[in-house]
This record gives C-alpha cells, sequence and structure tokens, in this order.
C-alpha cells in the first residue's frame, strides 16, 4: 500500500507548478503559459551541457544531484492517512528533517564554492531562514505525535483525526502553520520571491545562479518535489485521516490542488516582507507552532483527547 502515497506525491509534484501558474495568471488577468510548461523547460535543460566556473570542485558537481536524491528519500518517509510510507520507524520525522537539511547544506556549500558575492548572500539568508523555521516544524510534529502517542509519520498519521470540533480547531491551527512553514521551505512569498532578477533580494534563486543543464533541471525537479512534500504534510493535518480507500487519494488530489491554488493566490495577493521584517515573520510562524502544542495540551488534560 505505501505506492498509493508514493504515487499520488509524485503526481502532485509534476502538477503542483502548472496549478501555481495558472492560478497568478488568471488573477492578473492573464491566460498565463501552458499549464505543462515547467517539464518542458526541464526537458529542454537535460538536453544541454553544464558550464562550471573556474573555482568549481567535485561538490559543485554534485551538489544538485544530492539534492534531488535527499527529496526523494524525503518523499519515501512521507504517508497518507492510514496509507503507510515506503519506510517507517519511530523517529523518521527526525531523519525527514535531516535529508532535507542535508541537501539544502550541499547546495549552500556548492553556492559558497562559486566565489560570487549574490550567492554568498542568498546562501547566508537561506540557512538563517531554514534555521527559524525548524523550531516551528518540530513543535508541530511534537504534537501530533504527543496527541497520538505515536513517533512516527505512517503511525501519526493513520491515527490522528480531526472530526471533532476540538481536534478541528488544533487541525486548523496546524494546519496554518504548516503552510508558513512550506512558504518558507520553498522560497515562496512572503519570505521569497522565485520571479525575482534582482539579486540583492534574492534567497533560494540567488544560490543557483550558476547552473545551467541538468544541473537545473535537478535543481528544478527537486523544487517540485519540495512543494509537494511540504502540501502533503499539510493535507494530512487537515484532511480527516480516518478516511478510508480510494476516497483518500481523491480528497488528497483535491486538497493538494487546493494547495497549490492557495500558493499561487499568497504570491498574487502579497507583498514581499522587508528583508530586516523576516526574522519577526519566522518567529512568529514558530509562536503558532507553540500555540499549536499548548491547544493540544489543554484539550489532553480537559480528558478530550
Amino acid at each position: 500500500m505505501f505506492i498509493i502515497p508514493l504515487f499520488l506525491i509524485l503526481v502532485s509534484a509534476v502538477c503542483i507548478k502548472g496549478v501555481i501558474n495558472k492560478t497568478r495568471a488568471r488573477l492578473a488577468g492573464r491566460k498565463g503559459v501552458r499549464f505543462f510548461q515547467p517539464l518542458l523547460t526541464v526537458g529542454v535543460l537535460l538536453q544541454k551541457g553544464e558550464i562550471y566556473s573556474t573555482s568549481a570542485t567535485w561538490l559543485t558537481r554534485t551538489a544538485p544531484a544530492l539534492y534531488l536524491a535527499t527529496t526523494l528519500g524525503a518523499v519515501l518517509l512521507l504517508p497518507l492517512g492510514i496509507f503507510p510510507a515506503a519506510v517507517s520507524f519511530y523517529g523518521d520525522f527526525i531523519l525527514f528533517a535531516y535529508l532535507l537539511g542535508f541537501g539544502k547544506l550541499a547546495l549552500v556549500l556548492a553556492a559558497l564554492e562559486s566565489g560570487s558575492s549574490f550567492q554568498g548572500m542568498g546562501s547566508a539568508r537561506e540557512v538563517l531562514f531554514s534555521m527559524l523555521v525548524e523550531p516551528c516544524f518540530f513543535l508541530l510534529v511534537g504534537t501530533l505525535a504527543m496527541v497520538t502517542g505515536y513517533g512516527s509519520f505512517s503511525s501519526i498519521f493513520a491515527t490522528f483525526d480531526n472530526v471533532s470540533m476540538d481536534w478541528l480547531m488544533l487541525s486548523l491551527v496546524m494546519g496554518y502553520a504548516f503552510l508558513n512553514v512550506a512558504l518558507v521551505e520553498n522560497g515562496r512569498l512572503p519570505v521569497d520571491d522565485p520571479r525575482t532578477h534582482l539579486e540583492l533580494t534574492m534567497v533560494h534563486e540567488a544560490m543557483v545562479l550558476d547552473l545551467s543543464g541538468v544541473d537545473l533541471a535537478f535543481i528544478q525537479v527537486a523544487g517540485w518535489l519540495k512543494l509537494s512534500i511540504w502540501g502533503a504534510l499539510l493535507v494530512n493535518v487537515v484532511v480527516p485521516g480516518q478516511v478510508e480507500g480510494w476516497m483518500l487519494a481523491g480528497w488528497f488530489l483535491v486538497a493538494m490542488a487546493g494547495y497549490g491554488v492557495l500558493v499561487g493566490a499568497v504570491e498574487s495577493l502579497m507583498a514581499r516582507n522587508r528583508m530586516t521584517k523576516n526574522a519577526t515573520y519566522l518567529a512568529t510562524v514558530s509562536a503558532i507552532g507553540l500555540l499549536g502544542f499548548g491547544v493540544a495540551y489543554v484539550l489532553m488534560t480537559s480528558g478530550l483527547s
């Protein structure tokens, strides 16, 4: 049964960029690019060669593949409600977090190797944002572990159910926090803008300025997967865990489409934060995670679990 969440996450990863692009275009009154244009762009990049800086070593050449491989490894740890993950064990969410962190570290080191001041600046910002948002992720997963009594993603999401009004309130708080973590981890507004061409305000895009060809294709595919990964976590929290069979798969696809529309709407309707305000924003996101923990603790001690 682990094939089901793996297949659905990969399908949503292929489609998520198209949903976001179409949402932004419609809200701007434009037709926009073709739905599968990102896939066509990756196809073109895979046919091109790579160009490397004179200061680049083996690290720059292997970092994009490592980034993609660690992202695929994180996909294997994600369940879908009652459907278990391909790999599941006690504390697997720790491996999940640091697989993504290791891939990001490889990309940061490769960016620093280029010798570009812009890529160094983007790397410093990326590391700072990841450090500030990490407590929120562990607070959220720790809250779910406390509520369910389990320590792995598969057991947590197979057990967590938000059908009662009290747990639904907790689910919505945690879903909002997971959405903000997803926006930060994927370099989206309001902390970063993947469409920007102004080097002084770049974060993630600054780190990949020197990459081309197959390397850039790997980075883009890994970006789709990360969008889908964080969307899957959000859906697992918001969609009732006791939905069974193929109905759960249908709920997942509908919810992932809604997640893509929501990300596109945020990017169309919100302005980017001033760089000096991002630390405050990320601290607020962690505070929301702490709020979710507090709500769960009150509900459990009140005998509502």
